[in-house]
This record gives structure tokens, sequence and C-alpha cells, in this order.
């Protein structure tokens, strides 16, 4: 049964800088095209970065182009998204899941950007 477990969130100023990172289990992560998505409140979930099993292709959310930075380490199944500059819209938590077909959503991570 696969298991996604993400971490890192937290309280951070405008401007700054978190790193999230997801544990997978359960399923063979490296043949999986997975992503990260986000819930602010009131708003529906929303995808914000995607990354191709071996790495080599991402895509992006325009809301994150050029502040966001998703990878993977397939061997040791975890998924990352380095977040950059900031912003207070980019409140909300953070989850991980396959791009497709997604499994049953995790606890995810909150993110807080205020000052």
């Amino acid at each position: 049964q696969a298991q996604l477990v993400e971490s890192g969130g937290g309280l951070v100023q405008p401007g700054g800088s978190l790193r999230l990172s997801c544990a997978a289990s359960g399923f063979t992560f490296s043949t999986y095209i997975m992503s990260w998505h986000r819930q602010a409140p009131g708003k529906e979930r929303e995808l914000v970065a995607t990354i191709y099993s071996a790495g080599s292709s991402t895509n992006y959310a325009d809301s994150v182009k050029g502040r966001f930075t998703i990878s993977r380490d397939n061997a040791k199944n975890t998924l990352h998204l380095q977040m950059n500059s900031l912003k207070p819209e980019d409140t909300a938590v953070y989850y991980c899941n396959r791009r497709f077909n997604p499994w049953s959503w995790g606890q995810g991570t909150q993110v807080t950007v205020s000052t």
C-alpha cells in the first residue's frame, strides 16, 4: 500500500525559503511521475510542480515558476520541493502524490508565509 509522508513545512517571512520533503514507500517510486500540490484555506487543491520518473523533465505552475524547484532521489524514495522567494499567497498545505491517478492523500505539511 502506497504511503506518502510530507515534512519540512513551517512559518517563514516573505522572501524566505523552505525545503519540503516527501518520503514514499509501498510502491516502486522510481517508475512514477510525481508531483507536489497545495491547498489554501477555502480553495481547491492545485498542482504546483511535476517531475518525470528519471528526473530529467519538470513542469511548474505559472505562479511558482522561477521560485520553486522540484527534485527527486530515486535511491532514497524521496521527493523534494525547494521553495525560494516565498510570498504570502504561497501559504497552504502542501502534498505530494503521483501525478496521474493519485493515491489517497497524506496529511501534508503546512507552509505559512507571513510577517
